[in-house]
């Protein structure tokens, strides 16, 4: 499997902080993991399709893998938050 600090984890920042993380992973030859939850995942989407657009246009999807995790929220509900792993290849 893929190394835990080629994984980037996709948040609140701006798109362009995790586009360039995720090019310096695949610079190197390696596998990256993109990774979201709840509202980050249509982030997550724009981060792998602008890399893929306009950085590096050799790059593919290698596996992308959709789960649903139950969280308890602070009233003691549980509540399920969607998330995505968007695996990618560097360029040959």
């Amino acid at each position: 499997m893929s190394k835990d600090e080629n994984n980037v984890f996709v948040g609140r920042r701006p798109t362009m902080n995790y586009v360039m993380a995720t090019m310096m992973i695949l610079n190197k030859g390696e596998v990256c993991t993109v990774k979201a939850r709840g509202r980050a995942i249509s982030h997550a989407v724009d981060v792998c399709e602008i890399l893929r657009n306009r950085f590096l246009k050799g790059t593919e999807y290698e596996d992308i893998r959709l789960s649903t995790e139950k969280l308890q929220g602070e009233n003691g509900q549980e509540n399920n938050v969607s998330s995505i792993e968007i695996v990618l290849t560097p360029p040959k």
